[in-house]
């Protein structure tokens, strides 16, 4: 086995093992923050200080990424993310950690993965076979998913023995053991003569752009991909929390079933991955399994009226996850020249991730004051879809699960349709 491939191993697990610790850690505040709160929209812009300052720096960052080192770039984007955390440790210890200073934290962090996500991206380029690249995003998507099959046991737990605190002591010890690894470990060739002359940051996000505007194919995957992330973060990574304690009576427990299930769907995918036999047409594995998780996630979360029908969608919503992002990896490797990667990966952030923030905030927005409301009134056609997804509080909330199931599954066929995209496959 390439002994580069073996480091990136290694590398991955103390990657994985940093991503449980600083998840935990966003877990823990979500509980702290909305225990004093008693606001949804309080946890909601959490979300939305981290997204807003990666989705605009990330239009910047390229170039800064792909003329300086991609392994000093992400150490310092990680001790700065660490250091936030120690603040916040600081804070607590002290009892004076306020709900704006986790916005600001948040922002903080924000910004330092707008530099820290594509000079990892560039990285695993350089140090992973291009045959494995497909395994890489499984084995990233195993990961991903065991975090979240863990994250809210161990954070819950910890947090009722030793609260906060605790939480954050533990992130940074495994943020010290992440860092050792990326710093004593993992060797990242860095390409010293295609270097460029030093650009400001707007000639590097404009020739990112140029770059896509002359490579029409993989724009409009980014393009499409962020309309799909919008309708995702509408409902399932938004809503999904309030509609089934809505329905399920409070059940915390049936909540925690559901959000396990999703991430062992996720654990499953990415196990399937990493094998290394799923081969094929990359666009129509990004399509197609987009379209199956929208179909029968969203709509059978939405009609679904219990634990076990929830766990079913959840299953069915996140399995393909890992397909999607395997084959969106495939096409970009396959076509960015190594040193353009920087560029086209941290204006490919900004772009698909900018419809994030506007899902998070209109999701609660309509299911608060447009969806819940509409579906106490006795009109027909809100009484023909008391029939669908029954009656009662969070019957809103699910049909709108209705609306991004059917809406992501029709875009999903459209845009795999498009030959501009489909071309990518046949060049």
């Amino acid at each position: 086995m390439n002994n580069n491939f073996i480091r990136y191993i290694i590398f991955w697990l103390s990657q994985a093992l940093s991503q449980l610790g600083s998840s935990m850690t966003a877990f823990a505040l979500v509980l702290w923050a909305y225990t004093r709160s008693g606001s949804a929209m309080t946890v909601s812009l959490m979300s939305f200080f981290n997204y807003v300052p990666y989705i605009i720096v990330s239009l910047f960052a390229g170039a800064f990424v792909d003329n300086h080192s991609k392994k000093k770039i992400m150490l310092v984007s990680d001790s700065i993310a660490a250091f936030c955390s120690l603040v916040m440790l600081a804070l607590s210890a002290a009892d004076g950690l306020q709900i704006w200073h986790i916005y600001l934290i948040n922002f903080t962090i924000g910004f330092m993965n707008a530099f820290q996500g594509p000079a990892s991206s560039v990285a695993i380029g350089k140090i992973v076979p291009k045959e494995k690249l497909a395994q890489v995003s499984g084995m990233n998507s195993f990961s991903g998913n065991l975090v979240t099959v863990l994250t809210p046991v161990l954070a819950a737990a910890l947090f009722a023995v030793g609260g906060l605190k605790l939480i954050l002591v533990i992130d940074l010890c495994s943020f010290v053991f992440a860092f050792l690894i990326l710093l004593l470990v993992l060797r990242i060739p860095e390409d010293v003569q295609q270097k460029q002359a030093r650009k400001s940051v707007f000639d590097g996000c404009a020739e990112g752009f140029r770059y896509l505007y002359g490579n029409r194919g993989i724009l409009m995957i980014i393009i499409t991909m962020a309309l799909l992330n919008f309708f995702s973060r509408l409902t399932y990574e938004n809503i999904l929390s309030p509609m089934i304690l809505a329905r399920s009576g409070n059940n915390s427990v049936a909540l925690g079933v559901v959000n396990a299930v999703i991430g062992i769907g996720g654990i499953i995918g990415g196990i399937i991955v990493s094998t290394g036999k799923v081969k094929g047409n990359s666009v129509k594995m990004i399509y197609v399994s987009a379209l199956f998780s929208f179909l029968f996630g969203d709509v059978m979360m939405g009609v679904g009226r219990n634990t076990i029908a929830w766990s079913f969608a959840g299953l069915a919503a996140s399995l393909p996850i890992a397909f999607i992002n395997a084959g969106q990896m495939m096409i970009l490797y396959k076509y960015v020249p190594d040193k353009m990667q920087g560029r086209i990966f941290a204006v490919r952030n900004a772009l698909q991730y900018s419809t994030i923030p506007a899902g998070i905030l209109l999701g609660g927005f309509l299911a608060d004051y447009v969806f819940e409301p509409f579906m106490k009134t006795e009109k027909s056609f809100a009484q023909m879809l008391h029939r669908i997804v029954g009656m009662g509080t969070g019957s809103g909330m699910a049909v709108m699960f209705l609306c991004t199931g059917l809406f992501g599954a029709i875009f999903s066929f459209i845009s795999y349709r498009q030959k501009v995209i489909r071309n990518l496959d046949t060049e």
